[in-house]
């Protein structure tokens, strides 16, 4: 098993937060400055993704976003995490980086047709990230939104939209996200729209605030913070001091949680997504998370 000395106590974390359905990450697992830092020295680059999925529990991948993958590829990458670990995928900017959003069939089939299903249980939330310019108009979204399927080869497929211009924080996108059963990210950064707001039936957290001065990227504080609310989005609650354009709804259904960090001082990304992991994973987890599709609650 691949694992330096003195890191039982990250992996019993890793453990609990897989069975209790909320999950810590960060984006991809190719990058320079994580070699002898993230990743121990020598490791060799064919055995980085074995490595950051067993510190870790979720990813996600930004190759998608650029490109069509080979089925082989999603294969490998299942055969090569372990049980309970899973990817979120960033949908191909082809679909949602256009004028025409209706128009974006094509390249919405062509990717959840491409081998994603190899991933199984390991397949995550589909991230469709929006261009910050892009401004909310209502029928065309909703005509995009309908042609996301709600699965493929049997799959259960859960969709998330990144939207990140001003325009949609309105009661009518929320609604609307709501009938097509979608989650909204939730973002901390400042130059994009941050939704308390829930939309569907599990969280979607991209964290963008890093500091490279901080080992951890996040003060002892802030991230004991993100932990509470991580805790209440897990129960089927919602944060209080998030913004939001609605008081949240009280007694909705536990939620999967995923709380990745992105961007910012990326080199500290791991050691960010380690301290929550420690931090939730301090409390007794319940059983096997299963993923099953509820009525979404706000």
């Amino acid at each position: 098993m691949i694992q330096p000395p003195g890191t039982l106590g990250v992996l019993a974390a890793v453990a609990a937060s897989r069975a209790e359905g909320t999950r810590v990450g960060v984006g991809g697992w190719t990058y320079g400055p994580w070699r002898g830092n993230f990743f121990p020295k020598g490791l060799p680059r064919s055995r980085e993704l074995a490595y950051a999925s067993r510190q870790l529990t979720t990813i996600e991948v930004n190759a998608t976003f650029y490109g069509t993958l080979k089925p082989a590829s999603f294969k490998n990458w299942h055969d090569e995490s372990p049980d309970g670990f899973v990817f979120s995928l960033k949908a191909p900017r082809y679909a949602t980086h256009r004028r025409v959003l209706a128009d974006a069939g094509e390249s919405i089939a062509r990717f959840v047709q491409s081998g994603v299903s190899e991933l199984g249980q390991k397949l995550g939330p589909i991230v469709w990230q929006f261009m910050p310019g892009k401004a909310f108009e209502p029928q065309d979204f909703e005509a995009f939104l309908a042609l996301l399927p709600p699965s493929v080869d049997g799959q259960p497929l859960r969709h998330v939209a990144d939207v990140r211009h001003e325009s949609f924080m309105t009661l009518e996108y929320l609604a609307l996200a709501r009938r097509y059963r979608v989650a909204t990210v939730f973002t901390d950064a400042e130059k994009y729209p941050s939704f308390g707001d829930l939309t569907g039936d599990f969280v979607y957290a991209r964290l963008m605030q890093s500091e490279a001065p901080i080992a951890t990227g996040y003060a002892d504080e802030a991230l004991d913070a993100w932990a509470d609310r991580a805790r209440l989005w897990a129960v089927g609650s919602a944060p209080a001091d998030l913004p939001s354009l609605e008081a949240p709804a009280e007694g909705c259904a536990p939620r999967d949680v995923f709380i990745y960090f992105i961007n910012g001082a990326k080199e500290r990304a791991p050691h960010a997504a380690i301290a929550l992991l420690s931090r939730l994973g301090s409390e007794k987890a319940g059983g096997a998370s299963a993923w099953v599709a509820t009525t979404p609650c706000k």
